[in-house]
């Protein structure tokens, strides 16, 4: 068992001054029955926390460091930054060139506008699509996360699944009631909403790939079939790639899958480790957002100088090197192989999903495609397994219905270790060794 002396004190004094101790709950550790780590530093693919422990780390952020941490690229881009300056509260010459580089990448993005983070991007493509439409309702899918406005908190995975409170308190009744939950991968709830609601829906957002019931990929015909609904019934498609972008291919899941949405949010990646967020789509559509049109969307640190150089780099370096994304996405299906292996005689109890650079242990029976096969996994086993993972000095999502993701950073060394840690680990889950 590692020294975790000053992770704990720290935990302590936090949980005297914020709720829970964390600013986000995920990081409290209460799925899998253990106190967090308190990091200190982080390089490549390696974290440590403040007692000196060295971590593989798997969570990355969530999912924004393709790169790994501190690459050389970004902290040369954000060293040159902030010696001119943090944050003006005006145009910049950096934010055209981050809208440009993301257009080259998702070209349904005509028009964007950069924000300060992923909930904040849903919000507004959901206003925007429902001033084109002249219409209320909203349609999503259970499991998935579009960040914390009171729309989105209805049975919205992660988090929410974690902590058992999928539906929170403090949300309105009257702004739930506009909100519809269809079953993720399958097409007849959706149809059955439209049917239900003739003329109110004005769109329907989901992510392309579910990252936060773990990762849950489309069957194949499902995102053919959403837009092809929303197409019948004029309603608009939204696609939160806010985890996806530049995760399951370079050009998110649009690209991995052909299908075009009307509207797009992005984070994360194109933040390369900075808070940020974007919305973006068909031109006609974002025309709407003022001060081009009436409806209304602002932020005083939208488009900030940081987290736009940290964004370029990050995205320069796919533009640099072509076969950097595919690397990865082997890296990540070698891994997925080895933890499967790993799983040895238990391997009919666990399932492991892997798409791009996004992967999920799930302790359940496969095939896990549902938000309902998810939800059978076995949170005592993992929390174990998580437990004894930790221990052997790797860093994995505290939380059974999260994605883990790998870097540019993770080798061959790196993912040998895991693979091998993860044996080990396996036993001790299913073993109680």
């Amino acid at each position: 068992m590692a020294n975790v002396a000053r992770s704990r004190a720290l935990f302590e004094r936090a949980r005297a001054l914020m709720p829970g101790g964390v600013n986000s709950p995920v990081r409290a550790f209460r799925a899998v029955g253990g106190e967090p780590r308190f990091i200190a530093r982080g390089e490549g693919a390696f974290i440590e926390d403040v007692d000196g422990n060295r971590y593989v780390d798997y969570v990355l952020s969530w999912g924004p460091l393709l790169l790994g941490h501190a690459p050389p690229p970004v902290i040369a881009a954000l060293s040159r930054r902030v010696l001119s300056g943090t944050t003006f509260g005006a145009p910049t010459e950096g934010e055209t060139l981050l809208a440009e580089a993301i257009q080259r990448f998702v070209p349904s993005m005509e028009m964007i506008r950069l924000v300060s983070s992923g909930t904040e991007a849903t919000m507004a493509a959901v206003r925007v699509a429902r001033a084109a439409t002249r219409r209320d309702r909203l349609v999503k899918f259970d499991g998935c996360y579009h960040g914390h406005a009171d729309g989105f908190l209805i049975r919205a995975g992660s988090g929410a699944a974690t902590l058992g409170i999928p539906d929170s308190p403090g949300v309105p009744a009257a702004s739930a009631a506009l909100t519809s939950v269809a079953v993720w991968n399958d097409l007849a709830s959706i149809e059955a909403l439209f049917a239900a609601h003739p003329g109110e829906i004005a769109a329907v957002i989901l992510e392309p790939v579910v990252g936060n019931y773990g990762v849950l990929p489309p069957r194949p015909g499902f995102l053919e079939g959403v837009r092809a609904a929303c197409d019948r019934h004029g309603a608009l498609l939204l696609f939160d790639e806010v985890m996806t972008g530049f995760r399951v291919a370079r050009g998110g899941a649009q690209e991995r899958y052909g299908v075009r949405p009307d509207l797009t949010m992005l984070g994360k990646v194109i933040g390369g480790g900075l808070p940020v967020g974007a919305y973006g789509g068909r031109r006609d559509l974002m025309s709407l957002v003022a001060p081009e049109g009436p409806v209304y969307q602002a932020g005083t640190l939208s488009g900030n100088p940081l987290a736009v150089e940290a964004g370029l780099a990050t995205l320069r370096a796919l533009d640099d090197d072509p076969d950097l994304f595919a690397r990865i996405e082997r890296r990540t299906a070698r891994l997925a192989d080895g933890l499967r292996e790993a799983a040895g005689r238990w391997r009919a109890d666990v399932t492991v999903n892997a798409i791009g650079s996004m992967f999920t242990v799930f302790f359940a029976r496969p095939p896990v495609e549902t938000t309902a096969d998810a939800a059978r996994a076995d949170r005592g086993r993992f929390a174990r397994w998580h437990a004894a993972l930790l221990d052997r000095g790797v860093y994995y999502p505290p939380s059974q219905f999260e994605a883990a993701f790998v870097s540019s950073a993770h080798g061959d060394r790196e993912i040998d270790a895991t693979i091998a840690a993860a044996a080990e680990a396996f036993r001790a889950a299913f073993e109680g060794a």
